[in-house]
């Protein structure tokens, strides 16, 4: 409806609707998803209103900017030492965390980048939380309709609508983010429908980026990384049937076949492809359902209810223990803004303790 009033173009409100359901297990026609398409054009990069961009070296690299800034600020870090529970005292406040081999990690305060769910279901003994917050919680709409693929190319795509040049150098089109199957709405919202019922969808929106070509350190040369956001895949497919490799690799081929009738030849240059459905995104990053905003951004769960009403002050029932990630507000999105609020609060309290 939002678009509606300000656009004519199906083909364009259909590529701006993207960024409304983007990581929502929801249709452009769900009532609140315009505040999900704000909640990604809000921003800016470099003064430019709503621009997003890529980080030099992979998205590791903006995680290793940051560990390096801490690293002079006095910060230790420890990589690959899993936390397997928040130390308590008996008062209830938070004295540390154990590391799964049982080092115990002493503080006043515990921030937690964790998903609400792995930090007070799986981390904190329920006995020290309010029934009603552990409800909450568990209650979290978590449903993810994000399947990622990466892929190996030895050529760089080239689509119909702009064909490649004669010496296969990358054009202006090849920079930026490429929608396909997003010609009109309806075909969005059909995506949505066939996901709902538990299965893949037939026709998915794909958000295709080949980042090799702003980096191609991130290549050999002649060769691109292609990287593909999916939707519709529903974290639990119909009738209780598991996302194996039959299932996996038949959705990724339902997808290169639509990029193939984009871009044909396509199928032909792929060299390598990495599936990760949403019980692969919960397993390997601890994304809960899947879903990358650590729980959906609907209205609900925004603002004063996220993670849970009484509790959005990044403060959580456990005196020392802060949410800093995006089950935080004002949720996800590479930006930072939960973790800086989160710390600010911290230190506040910490100059009172």
């Amino acid at each position: 409806q939002i678009l509606d009033q300000w656009f004519e173009s199906e083909p364009l409100k259909a590529t701006l609707a993207t960024d409304a359901v983007i990581g929502a297990m929801a249709s452009p026609h769900t009532p609140g998803s315009g505040y999900v398409l704000l909640h990604h054009v809000m921003g800016e990069l470099e003064g430019q209103r709503g621009a997003w961009g890529y980080v030099t070296g992979g998205m590791g690299a903006l995680s290793e900017a940051i560990a390096r800034s801490a690293a002079v600020q006095g910060a230790h870090i420890f990589a690959e030492k899993a936390v397997c529970q928040v130390l308590l005292g008996k008062n209830g406040q938070v004295q540390g965390v154990v590391l799964q081999d049982g080092t115990e990690v002493r503080s006043k305060l515990v921030l937690s980048n964790a998903s609400p769910q792995i930090t007070f279901l799986d981390l904190i003994p329920q006995e020290h939380l309010p029934e009603d917050f552990v409800q909450r919680i568990q209650q979290v709409d978590t449903r993810s309709p994000v399947t990622k693929i990466n892929v190996a190319v030895d050529q760089l795509p080239s689509f119909l609508a702009a064909p490649n040049a004669c010496d296969g150098q990358p054009l202006p089109h090849h920079q930026c983010s490429i929608h396909l199957n997003c010609e009109n709405t309806h075909l969005l919202h059909q995506a949505f429908t066939e996901a709902t019922y538990g299965h893949p969808s037939s026709r998915p929106m794909i958000e295709l980026c080949i980042p090799s070509v702003l980096d191609p350190g991130l290549a050999p040369r002649g060769c691109h990384v292609v990287s593909l956001f999916t939707q519709y895949t529903p974290s639990v497919l119909a009738g209780g049937q598991p996302w194996d490799e039959q299932a996996r690799n038949a959705y990724a081929d339902t997808v290169f076949d639509c990029i193939e009738a984009y871009a044909p030849g396509f199928k032909a240059s792929v060299i390598g492809r990495d599936i990760l459905t949403p019980p692969d995104l919960e397993r390997i990053f601890g994304l809960p359902g899947g879903n990358i905003f650590h729980g959906g951004m609907s209205l609900d769960q925004l603002y004063f209810a996220r993670p849970a009403p009484c509790y959005s002050s990044y403060r959580s029932p456990v005196p020392g223990l802060y949410l800093c990630g995006s089950g935080a507000h004002p949720g996800g999105g590479v930006m930072g803004a939960a973790g800086r609020n989160a710390a600010q609060v911290a230190l506040e309290d910490f100059r009172h303790l």
